[in-house]
């Protein structure tokens, strides 16, 4: 299917993928009262479960397995020499060749590392909801909407932006992640929502089954049927407390959105998305749409949800993998605002955090290389860290440790309020965890 085939078919379904009409609020309710200190934020949640051990304190497997190797698998964001045997995590045959560097100087020596931060949920749904939130009051049930506003509904409102720059982008649709892009909260909610794009499903093999066969229906007797699905998926959707509904993309967006899938779609089938040098896994995938959705919308805030990592629950030799092409992600990520994307050149803070860490002991479960896995549910899987770049973010910066942790994940929300002039109004709406703080104040 062509391009403009694609474009007549699957109009109204974009459409209907990312917002009904609304009319957008006509300037800002409430005056911002900082100055901005970039004009983008990219947020990227940092693959999904990842231990301080193997990450900042480049144990490898010296904390976890019996075998005594250290080393850096973080070398884009982290300084350090990569462990000297028992190479796993790479390309080719058992991992044994690692990616290349991309980024000339590491992230920690462009800002700031926060080498020990709490999380305040041991759980992946929970700990995203804390970062996007900035707070603890999160939900009653994997299907539930967050009852707090997100920085996305804060940048919004008071803020003033348009849909279309502020834009959410997972890996898929499970796990409820979808469901974080705006709360219920009755003074914000869907009209401030962002954009949620899931690439590796509009894309993917599932995108392909449903859109490459799309067709036109005839109105008088093939549409009856479409209409009573919607019916019933509304309707399910109601069961657990929400309904599809509009986060404010004006009929201008809309288009855009359109036309911005339609060249999505081509690109895909041509082979030339912005994906890093090694796109191996969803992870990657993700990221390079990532990197198109800035390129077209050069959106306030772009939040990138990664999670290879979660395969720690049964295998270490995976977790390592994924962790190191995490990294080449955020490489890739950075490399590509700096140098293929001048509205956001030197004009975007950077932020990398986990959601949650993983268990100090492992579980009974061994992988290939007889390693033991890891879990996430006691007090090391509250143990994070975080790094931030950018304008005004100190240049190789290290703070905090086991013993001083230095920053809680729901900082993240009032830093990047913070960094796009509106902290003063996020903190005083009264929601934030206690004791949360803008990133900039703990340095």
């Amino acid at each position: 299917m062509d391009r403009r085939t694609f474009i007549s078919r699957t109009g109204a379904a974009a459409a209907g993928l990312f917002a009904a009409p609304y009319i957008l609020p006509s300037g800002r309710l409430f005056a911002a009262t900082g100055s901005q200190l970039a004009e983008h934020v990219v947020l990227v949640m940092f693959a999904g479960g990842v231990r301080v051990q193997e990450s900042v304190m480049q144990r490898y497997l010296a904390d976890a397995q019996a075998d005594d190797v250290e080393g850096n698998i973080l070398y884009n964001m982290l300084n350090g020499t990569p462990p000297p045997q028992k190479i796993v995590y790479g390309t080719g045959l058992g991992g044994i060749n690692p990616i290349q560097p991309i980024l000339g100087q590491t992230l920690q020596q462009q800002g700031t590392l926060f080498r020990e931060m709490r999380a305040v949920n041991a759980g992946h749904y929970g700990g995203l909801n804390s970062l996007l939130q900035g707070g603890t009051a999160s939900t009653q049930g994997l299907q539930q909407k967050p009852l707090n506003p997100t920085i996305f509904e804060y940048l919004r409102r008071h803020a003033g932006l348009p849909a279309t720059k502020t834009w959410f982008v997972g890996n898929g649709i499970g796990n409820s992640v979808p469901l974080l892009n705006y709360s219920i909260h009755p003074n914000y909610g869907a009209r401030y929502g962002a954009n949620f794009f899931a690439p590796n499903i509009t894309f993917g093999p599932a995108g392909d089954q449903y859109l490459a066969n799309a067709r036109v229906y005839h109105p008088e007797d093939q549409l009856m049927p479409v209409y009573e699905m919607k019916a019933f998926l509304d309707n399910s959707f109601e069961h657990y407390g929400t309904v599809p509904t509009s986060i404010g993309n004006t009929p201008e967006e809309k288009q855009d959105i359109k036309a911005f899938m339609a060249e999505m779609f081509t690109r895909t089938q041509n082979g030339t998305i912005a994906h890093p040098p090694v796109h191996d896994s969803g992870d990657l995938t993700t990221v390079g749409y990532a990197c198109e959705v800035m390129k077209w919308f050069k959106p306030a805030l772009t939040v990138v949800n990664m999670d290879g990592v979660d395969g720690c629950h049964s295998s270490f030799t995976g977790y390592l993998a994924s962790m190191h092409r995490a990294d080449h992600a955020v490489g890739h990520l950075w490399d590509f605002i700096q140098n293929q994307v001048p509205e956001m050149a030197n004009n975007t803070v950077i932020i990398a955090v986990p959601e949650c860490g993983r268990n100090a002991e492992p579980n009974a479960i061994l992988d290939q290389n007889d390693w033991y896995s890891f879990d996430h549910s006691d007090a090391n899987a509250l143990r994070v860290f975080g790094m931030m770049a950018g304008p005004s973010v100190p240049a190789s910066l290290s703070v905090g440790g086991e013993s001083n942790p230095v920053g809680i994940v729901t900082d993240v929300v009032p830093t990047i309020a913070e960094v796009l002039g509106v902290k003063n109004e996020v903190m005083g709406a009264g929601m934030l965890h206690p004791g949360t703080l803008s990133l900039f104040d703990r340095i």
